[in-house]
């Protein structure tokens, strides 16, 4: 089955132009985490653009930009805390790395194999999910960034915190920038203690500690800060579901980091849609609809039950290899990227949207909404079990 044109969308399906139903367990990666056309999100959206639709950034606040960074600030481990708000997840990774520079002085960027950051020219130059994203600019990016094996089980764990440490003894270094989880690499939980390892390592060197929760955070692990649960990161990044869909990420500091940015020069990390009255409002409804209806938990919940369901269905299917993941962030890791690829279109044809992830496609990635129906899931589980013993006959 080949690519489809995407029409319209409602709760956990989408419909393609030829109006064929599909179960979405992609969520616009992950961004549409309440479903589309969450009722709280269009009345947010339908209610502002009838007062303000743009607003001045940073130089006058709107009501809606002040009500989000009230809510904002309470995530971050620390308090007090402050808030940037950007339109991307790599934007917002950008003010995380200029403000870990402005605060140690230091240019060196410890980053981890497999790990996506964006690809703008900040986090670009940390991104090791390919070399042959970074190679054809590598000569315009920061030079001062090494990159460590990200930990995959316990078994790993020290030769990555070794190769961590060799990094920070060299100098330089002003940041780790690190996934609680990989997401685009293949839904890798790292072992425990990992993250805590990092922060004690990180600033016993002088170096801050950035939690890329993009993908992780708003409920979709299972937490609203995965990183949270071990250890207190510096600077903490959010970004995809925080819009419902609409394009809004934030960067949110500890208020000691925060400082870094009163200088006697002015310096600043904006954009003409920072705070952009819109999305502010629908990611004001996103967090609180997360919160009343406690789809954190609900995650963590039906995610560990999917997760199951899917070991138990898939454990003698050919070419399968394991499931990992936390929440409703899943990965299904199959034999080979030419297998990944031909089960995402198998998958397909049967009726549900994913996304592949790992170096080579090699993994199957689900990321519904955090409102889905369970019998979706299980569902979802047959249909990719027929899909590969059928992959197998073929």
């Amino acid at each position: 089955m080949g690519p489809i044109v995407l029409s319209r969308g409602l709760g956990s399906n989408v419909w393609d132009a030829d109006d064929n139903r599909y179960v979405d367990l992609a969520a616009g990666f992950g961004a549409v985490a309440l479903g589309h056309g969450a009722p709280f999100i269009e009345r947010a959206i339908s209610s502002q653009s009838g007062r303000l639709v743009q607003g001045l950034g940073d130089m006058y606040a709107s009501e809606p930009k002040v009500a989000l960074l009230e809510r904002l600030v309470k995530l971050h481990p620390s308090q007090p805390a402050r808030a940037m708000l950007a339109a991307t997840g790599a934007d917002a990774v950008t003010a995380a790395l200029k403000t870990a520079r402005l605060f140690t002085g230091m240019p060196g960027i410890i980053a981890f194999e497999g790990a996506y950051h964006g690809l703008s020219y900040g986090p670009l130059a940390a991104c090791g999910f390919r070399g042959s994203y970074r190679a054809p600019f590598a000569d315009q990016l920061n030079p001062h960034v090494r990159f460590a094996p990200y930990p995959r089980a316990a078994a790993d764990l020290a030769a990555s915190l070794a190769a961590v440490d060799a990094a920070l003894v060299a100098g330089g270094v002003g940041a780790i920038l690190v996934e609680p989880m990989l997401g685009r690499g293949g839904c890798i939980v790292p072992p425990e203690g990992f993250f805590a390892a990092l922060v004690e390592r990180a600033h016993a060197h002088g170096a801050l500690v950035i939690a890329d929760e993009i993908w992780t955070g708003m409920g979709r692990s299972g937490a609203m800060v995965l990183s949270a649960r071990e250890a207190a990161a510096d600077i903490v990044v959010l970004g995809k579901a925080l819009g419902g869909g609409l394009p809004i990420s934030a960067c949110l500091l500890s208020d000691a980091v925060a400082q870094a940015w009163a200088r006697d020069e002015e310096v600043v990390h904006t954009s003409t849609h920072a705070g952009w009255p819109l999305a502010c409002a629908a990611a004001t409804a996103v967090l609180d609809t997360i919160r009343f209806r406690k789809l954190d938990a609900r995650a963590e919940d039906v995610g560990a039950r999917f997760i199951a369901s899917l070991n138990e269905r898939l454990a003698a299917a050919p070419g399968f290899v394991a499931v990992r993941g936390r929440g409703l962030m899943v990965g299904v890791e199959l034999s080979s990227g030419a297998l990944g690829l031909r089960a995402l279109r198998g998958w397909l044809a049967r009726g549900f949207v994913a996304t592949t992830g790992g170096a080579g496609h090699e993994v199957l990635v689900a990321t519904p909404p955090l409102t889905i129906d369970e019998t979706l899931l299980d569902a979802a589980a047959v249909a990719l079990r027929e899909v590969l013993d059928g992959a197998a006959a073929s």
